[in-house]
């Protein structure tokens, strides 16, 4: 069995392609990461707040949808770490979109904290606090 540590480092490399996905119109890899029921909460970037697996899951499928292919997205961490079932990181996710029918692609800069714990053996999203800073330069 791996480590707690190495186990997470793979997983976290799921997660940047899923981000870069979810840039491109495509949430599933995002929303494979979502538990299908429990404790599940998303501070979104506009400021409000979404509790429960369905409606977070919600969510993420329409912030999605509003991107076309085309986007790309880097996951800029400042710190991350794991300690048994729970894992985190913080940092900037620096993505460049397109909005679905934009020619215009929109850099974006979001400064964000995430938490995974462990469910059933598999890396779940349970957090995810997002808000939009400066567009890098």
């Amino acid at each position: 069995m791996l480590t707690d540590e190495a186990d997470f480092e793979r997983f976290f490399t799921e997660r940047c392609a899923a981000a870069d996905r979810f840039s491109s119109g495509d949430p599933g890899p995002v929303l494979a990461m979502v538990p299908q029921e429990g404790a599940v909460t998303f501070h979104s970037p506009r400021g409000d707040t979404f509790t429960g697996a369905g409606p977070v899951a919600d969510i993420f499928a329409k912030q999605s949808a509003a991107f076309t292919s085309g986007g790309e997205s880097e996951l800029v961490v400042l710190q991350k770490g794991v300690c048994g079932d729970l894992g985190f990181w913080t940092g900037f996710q620096v993505a460049i979109v397109r909005s679905e029918g934009g020619a215009k692609r929109e850099a974006m800069r979001i400064r964000v904290t995430e938490v995974f714990r462990r469910v059933d053996g598999a890396w779940k999203l349970v957090h995810r606090h997002a808000d939009l800073t400066a567009p890098p330069a």
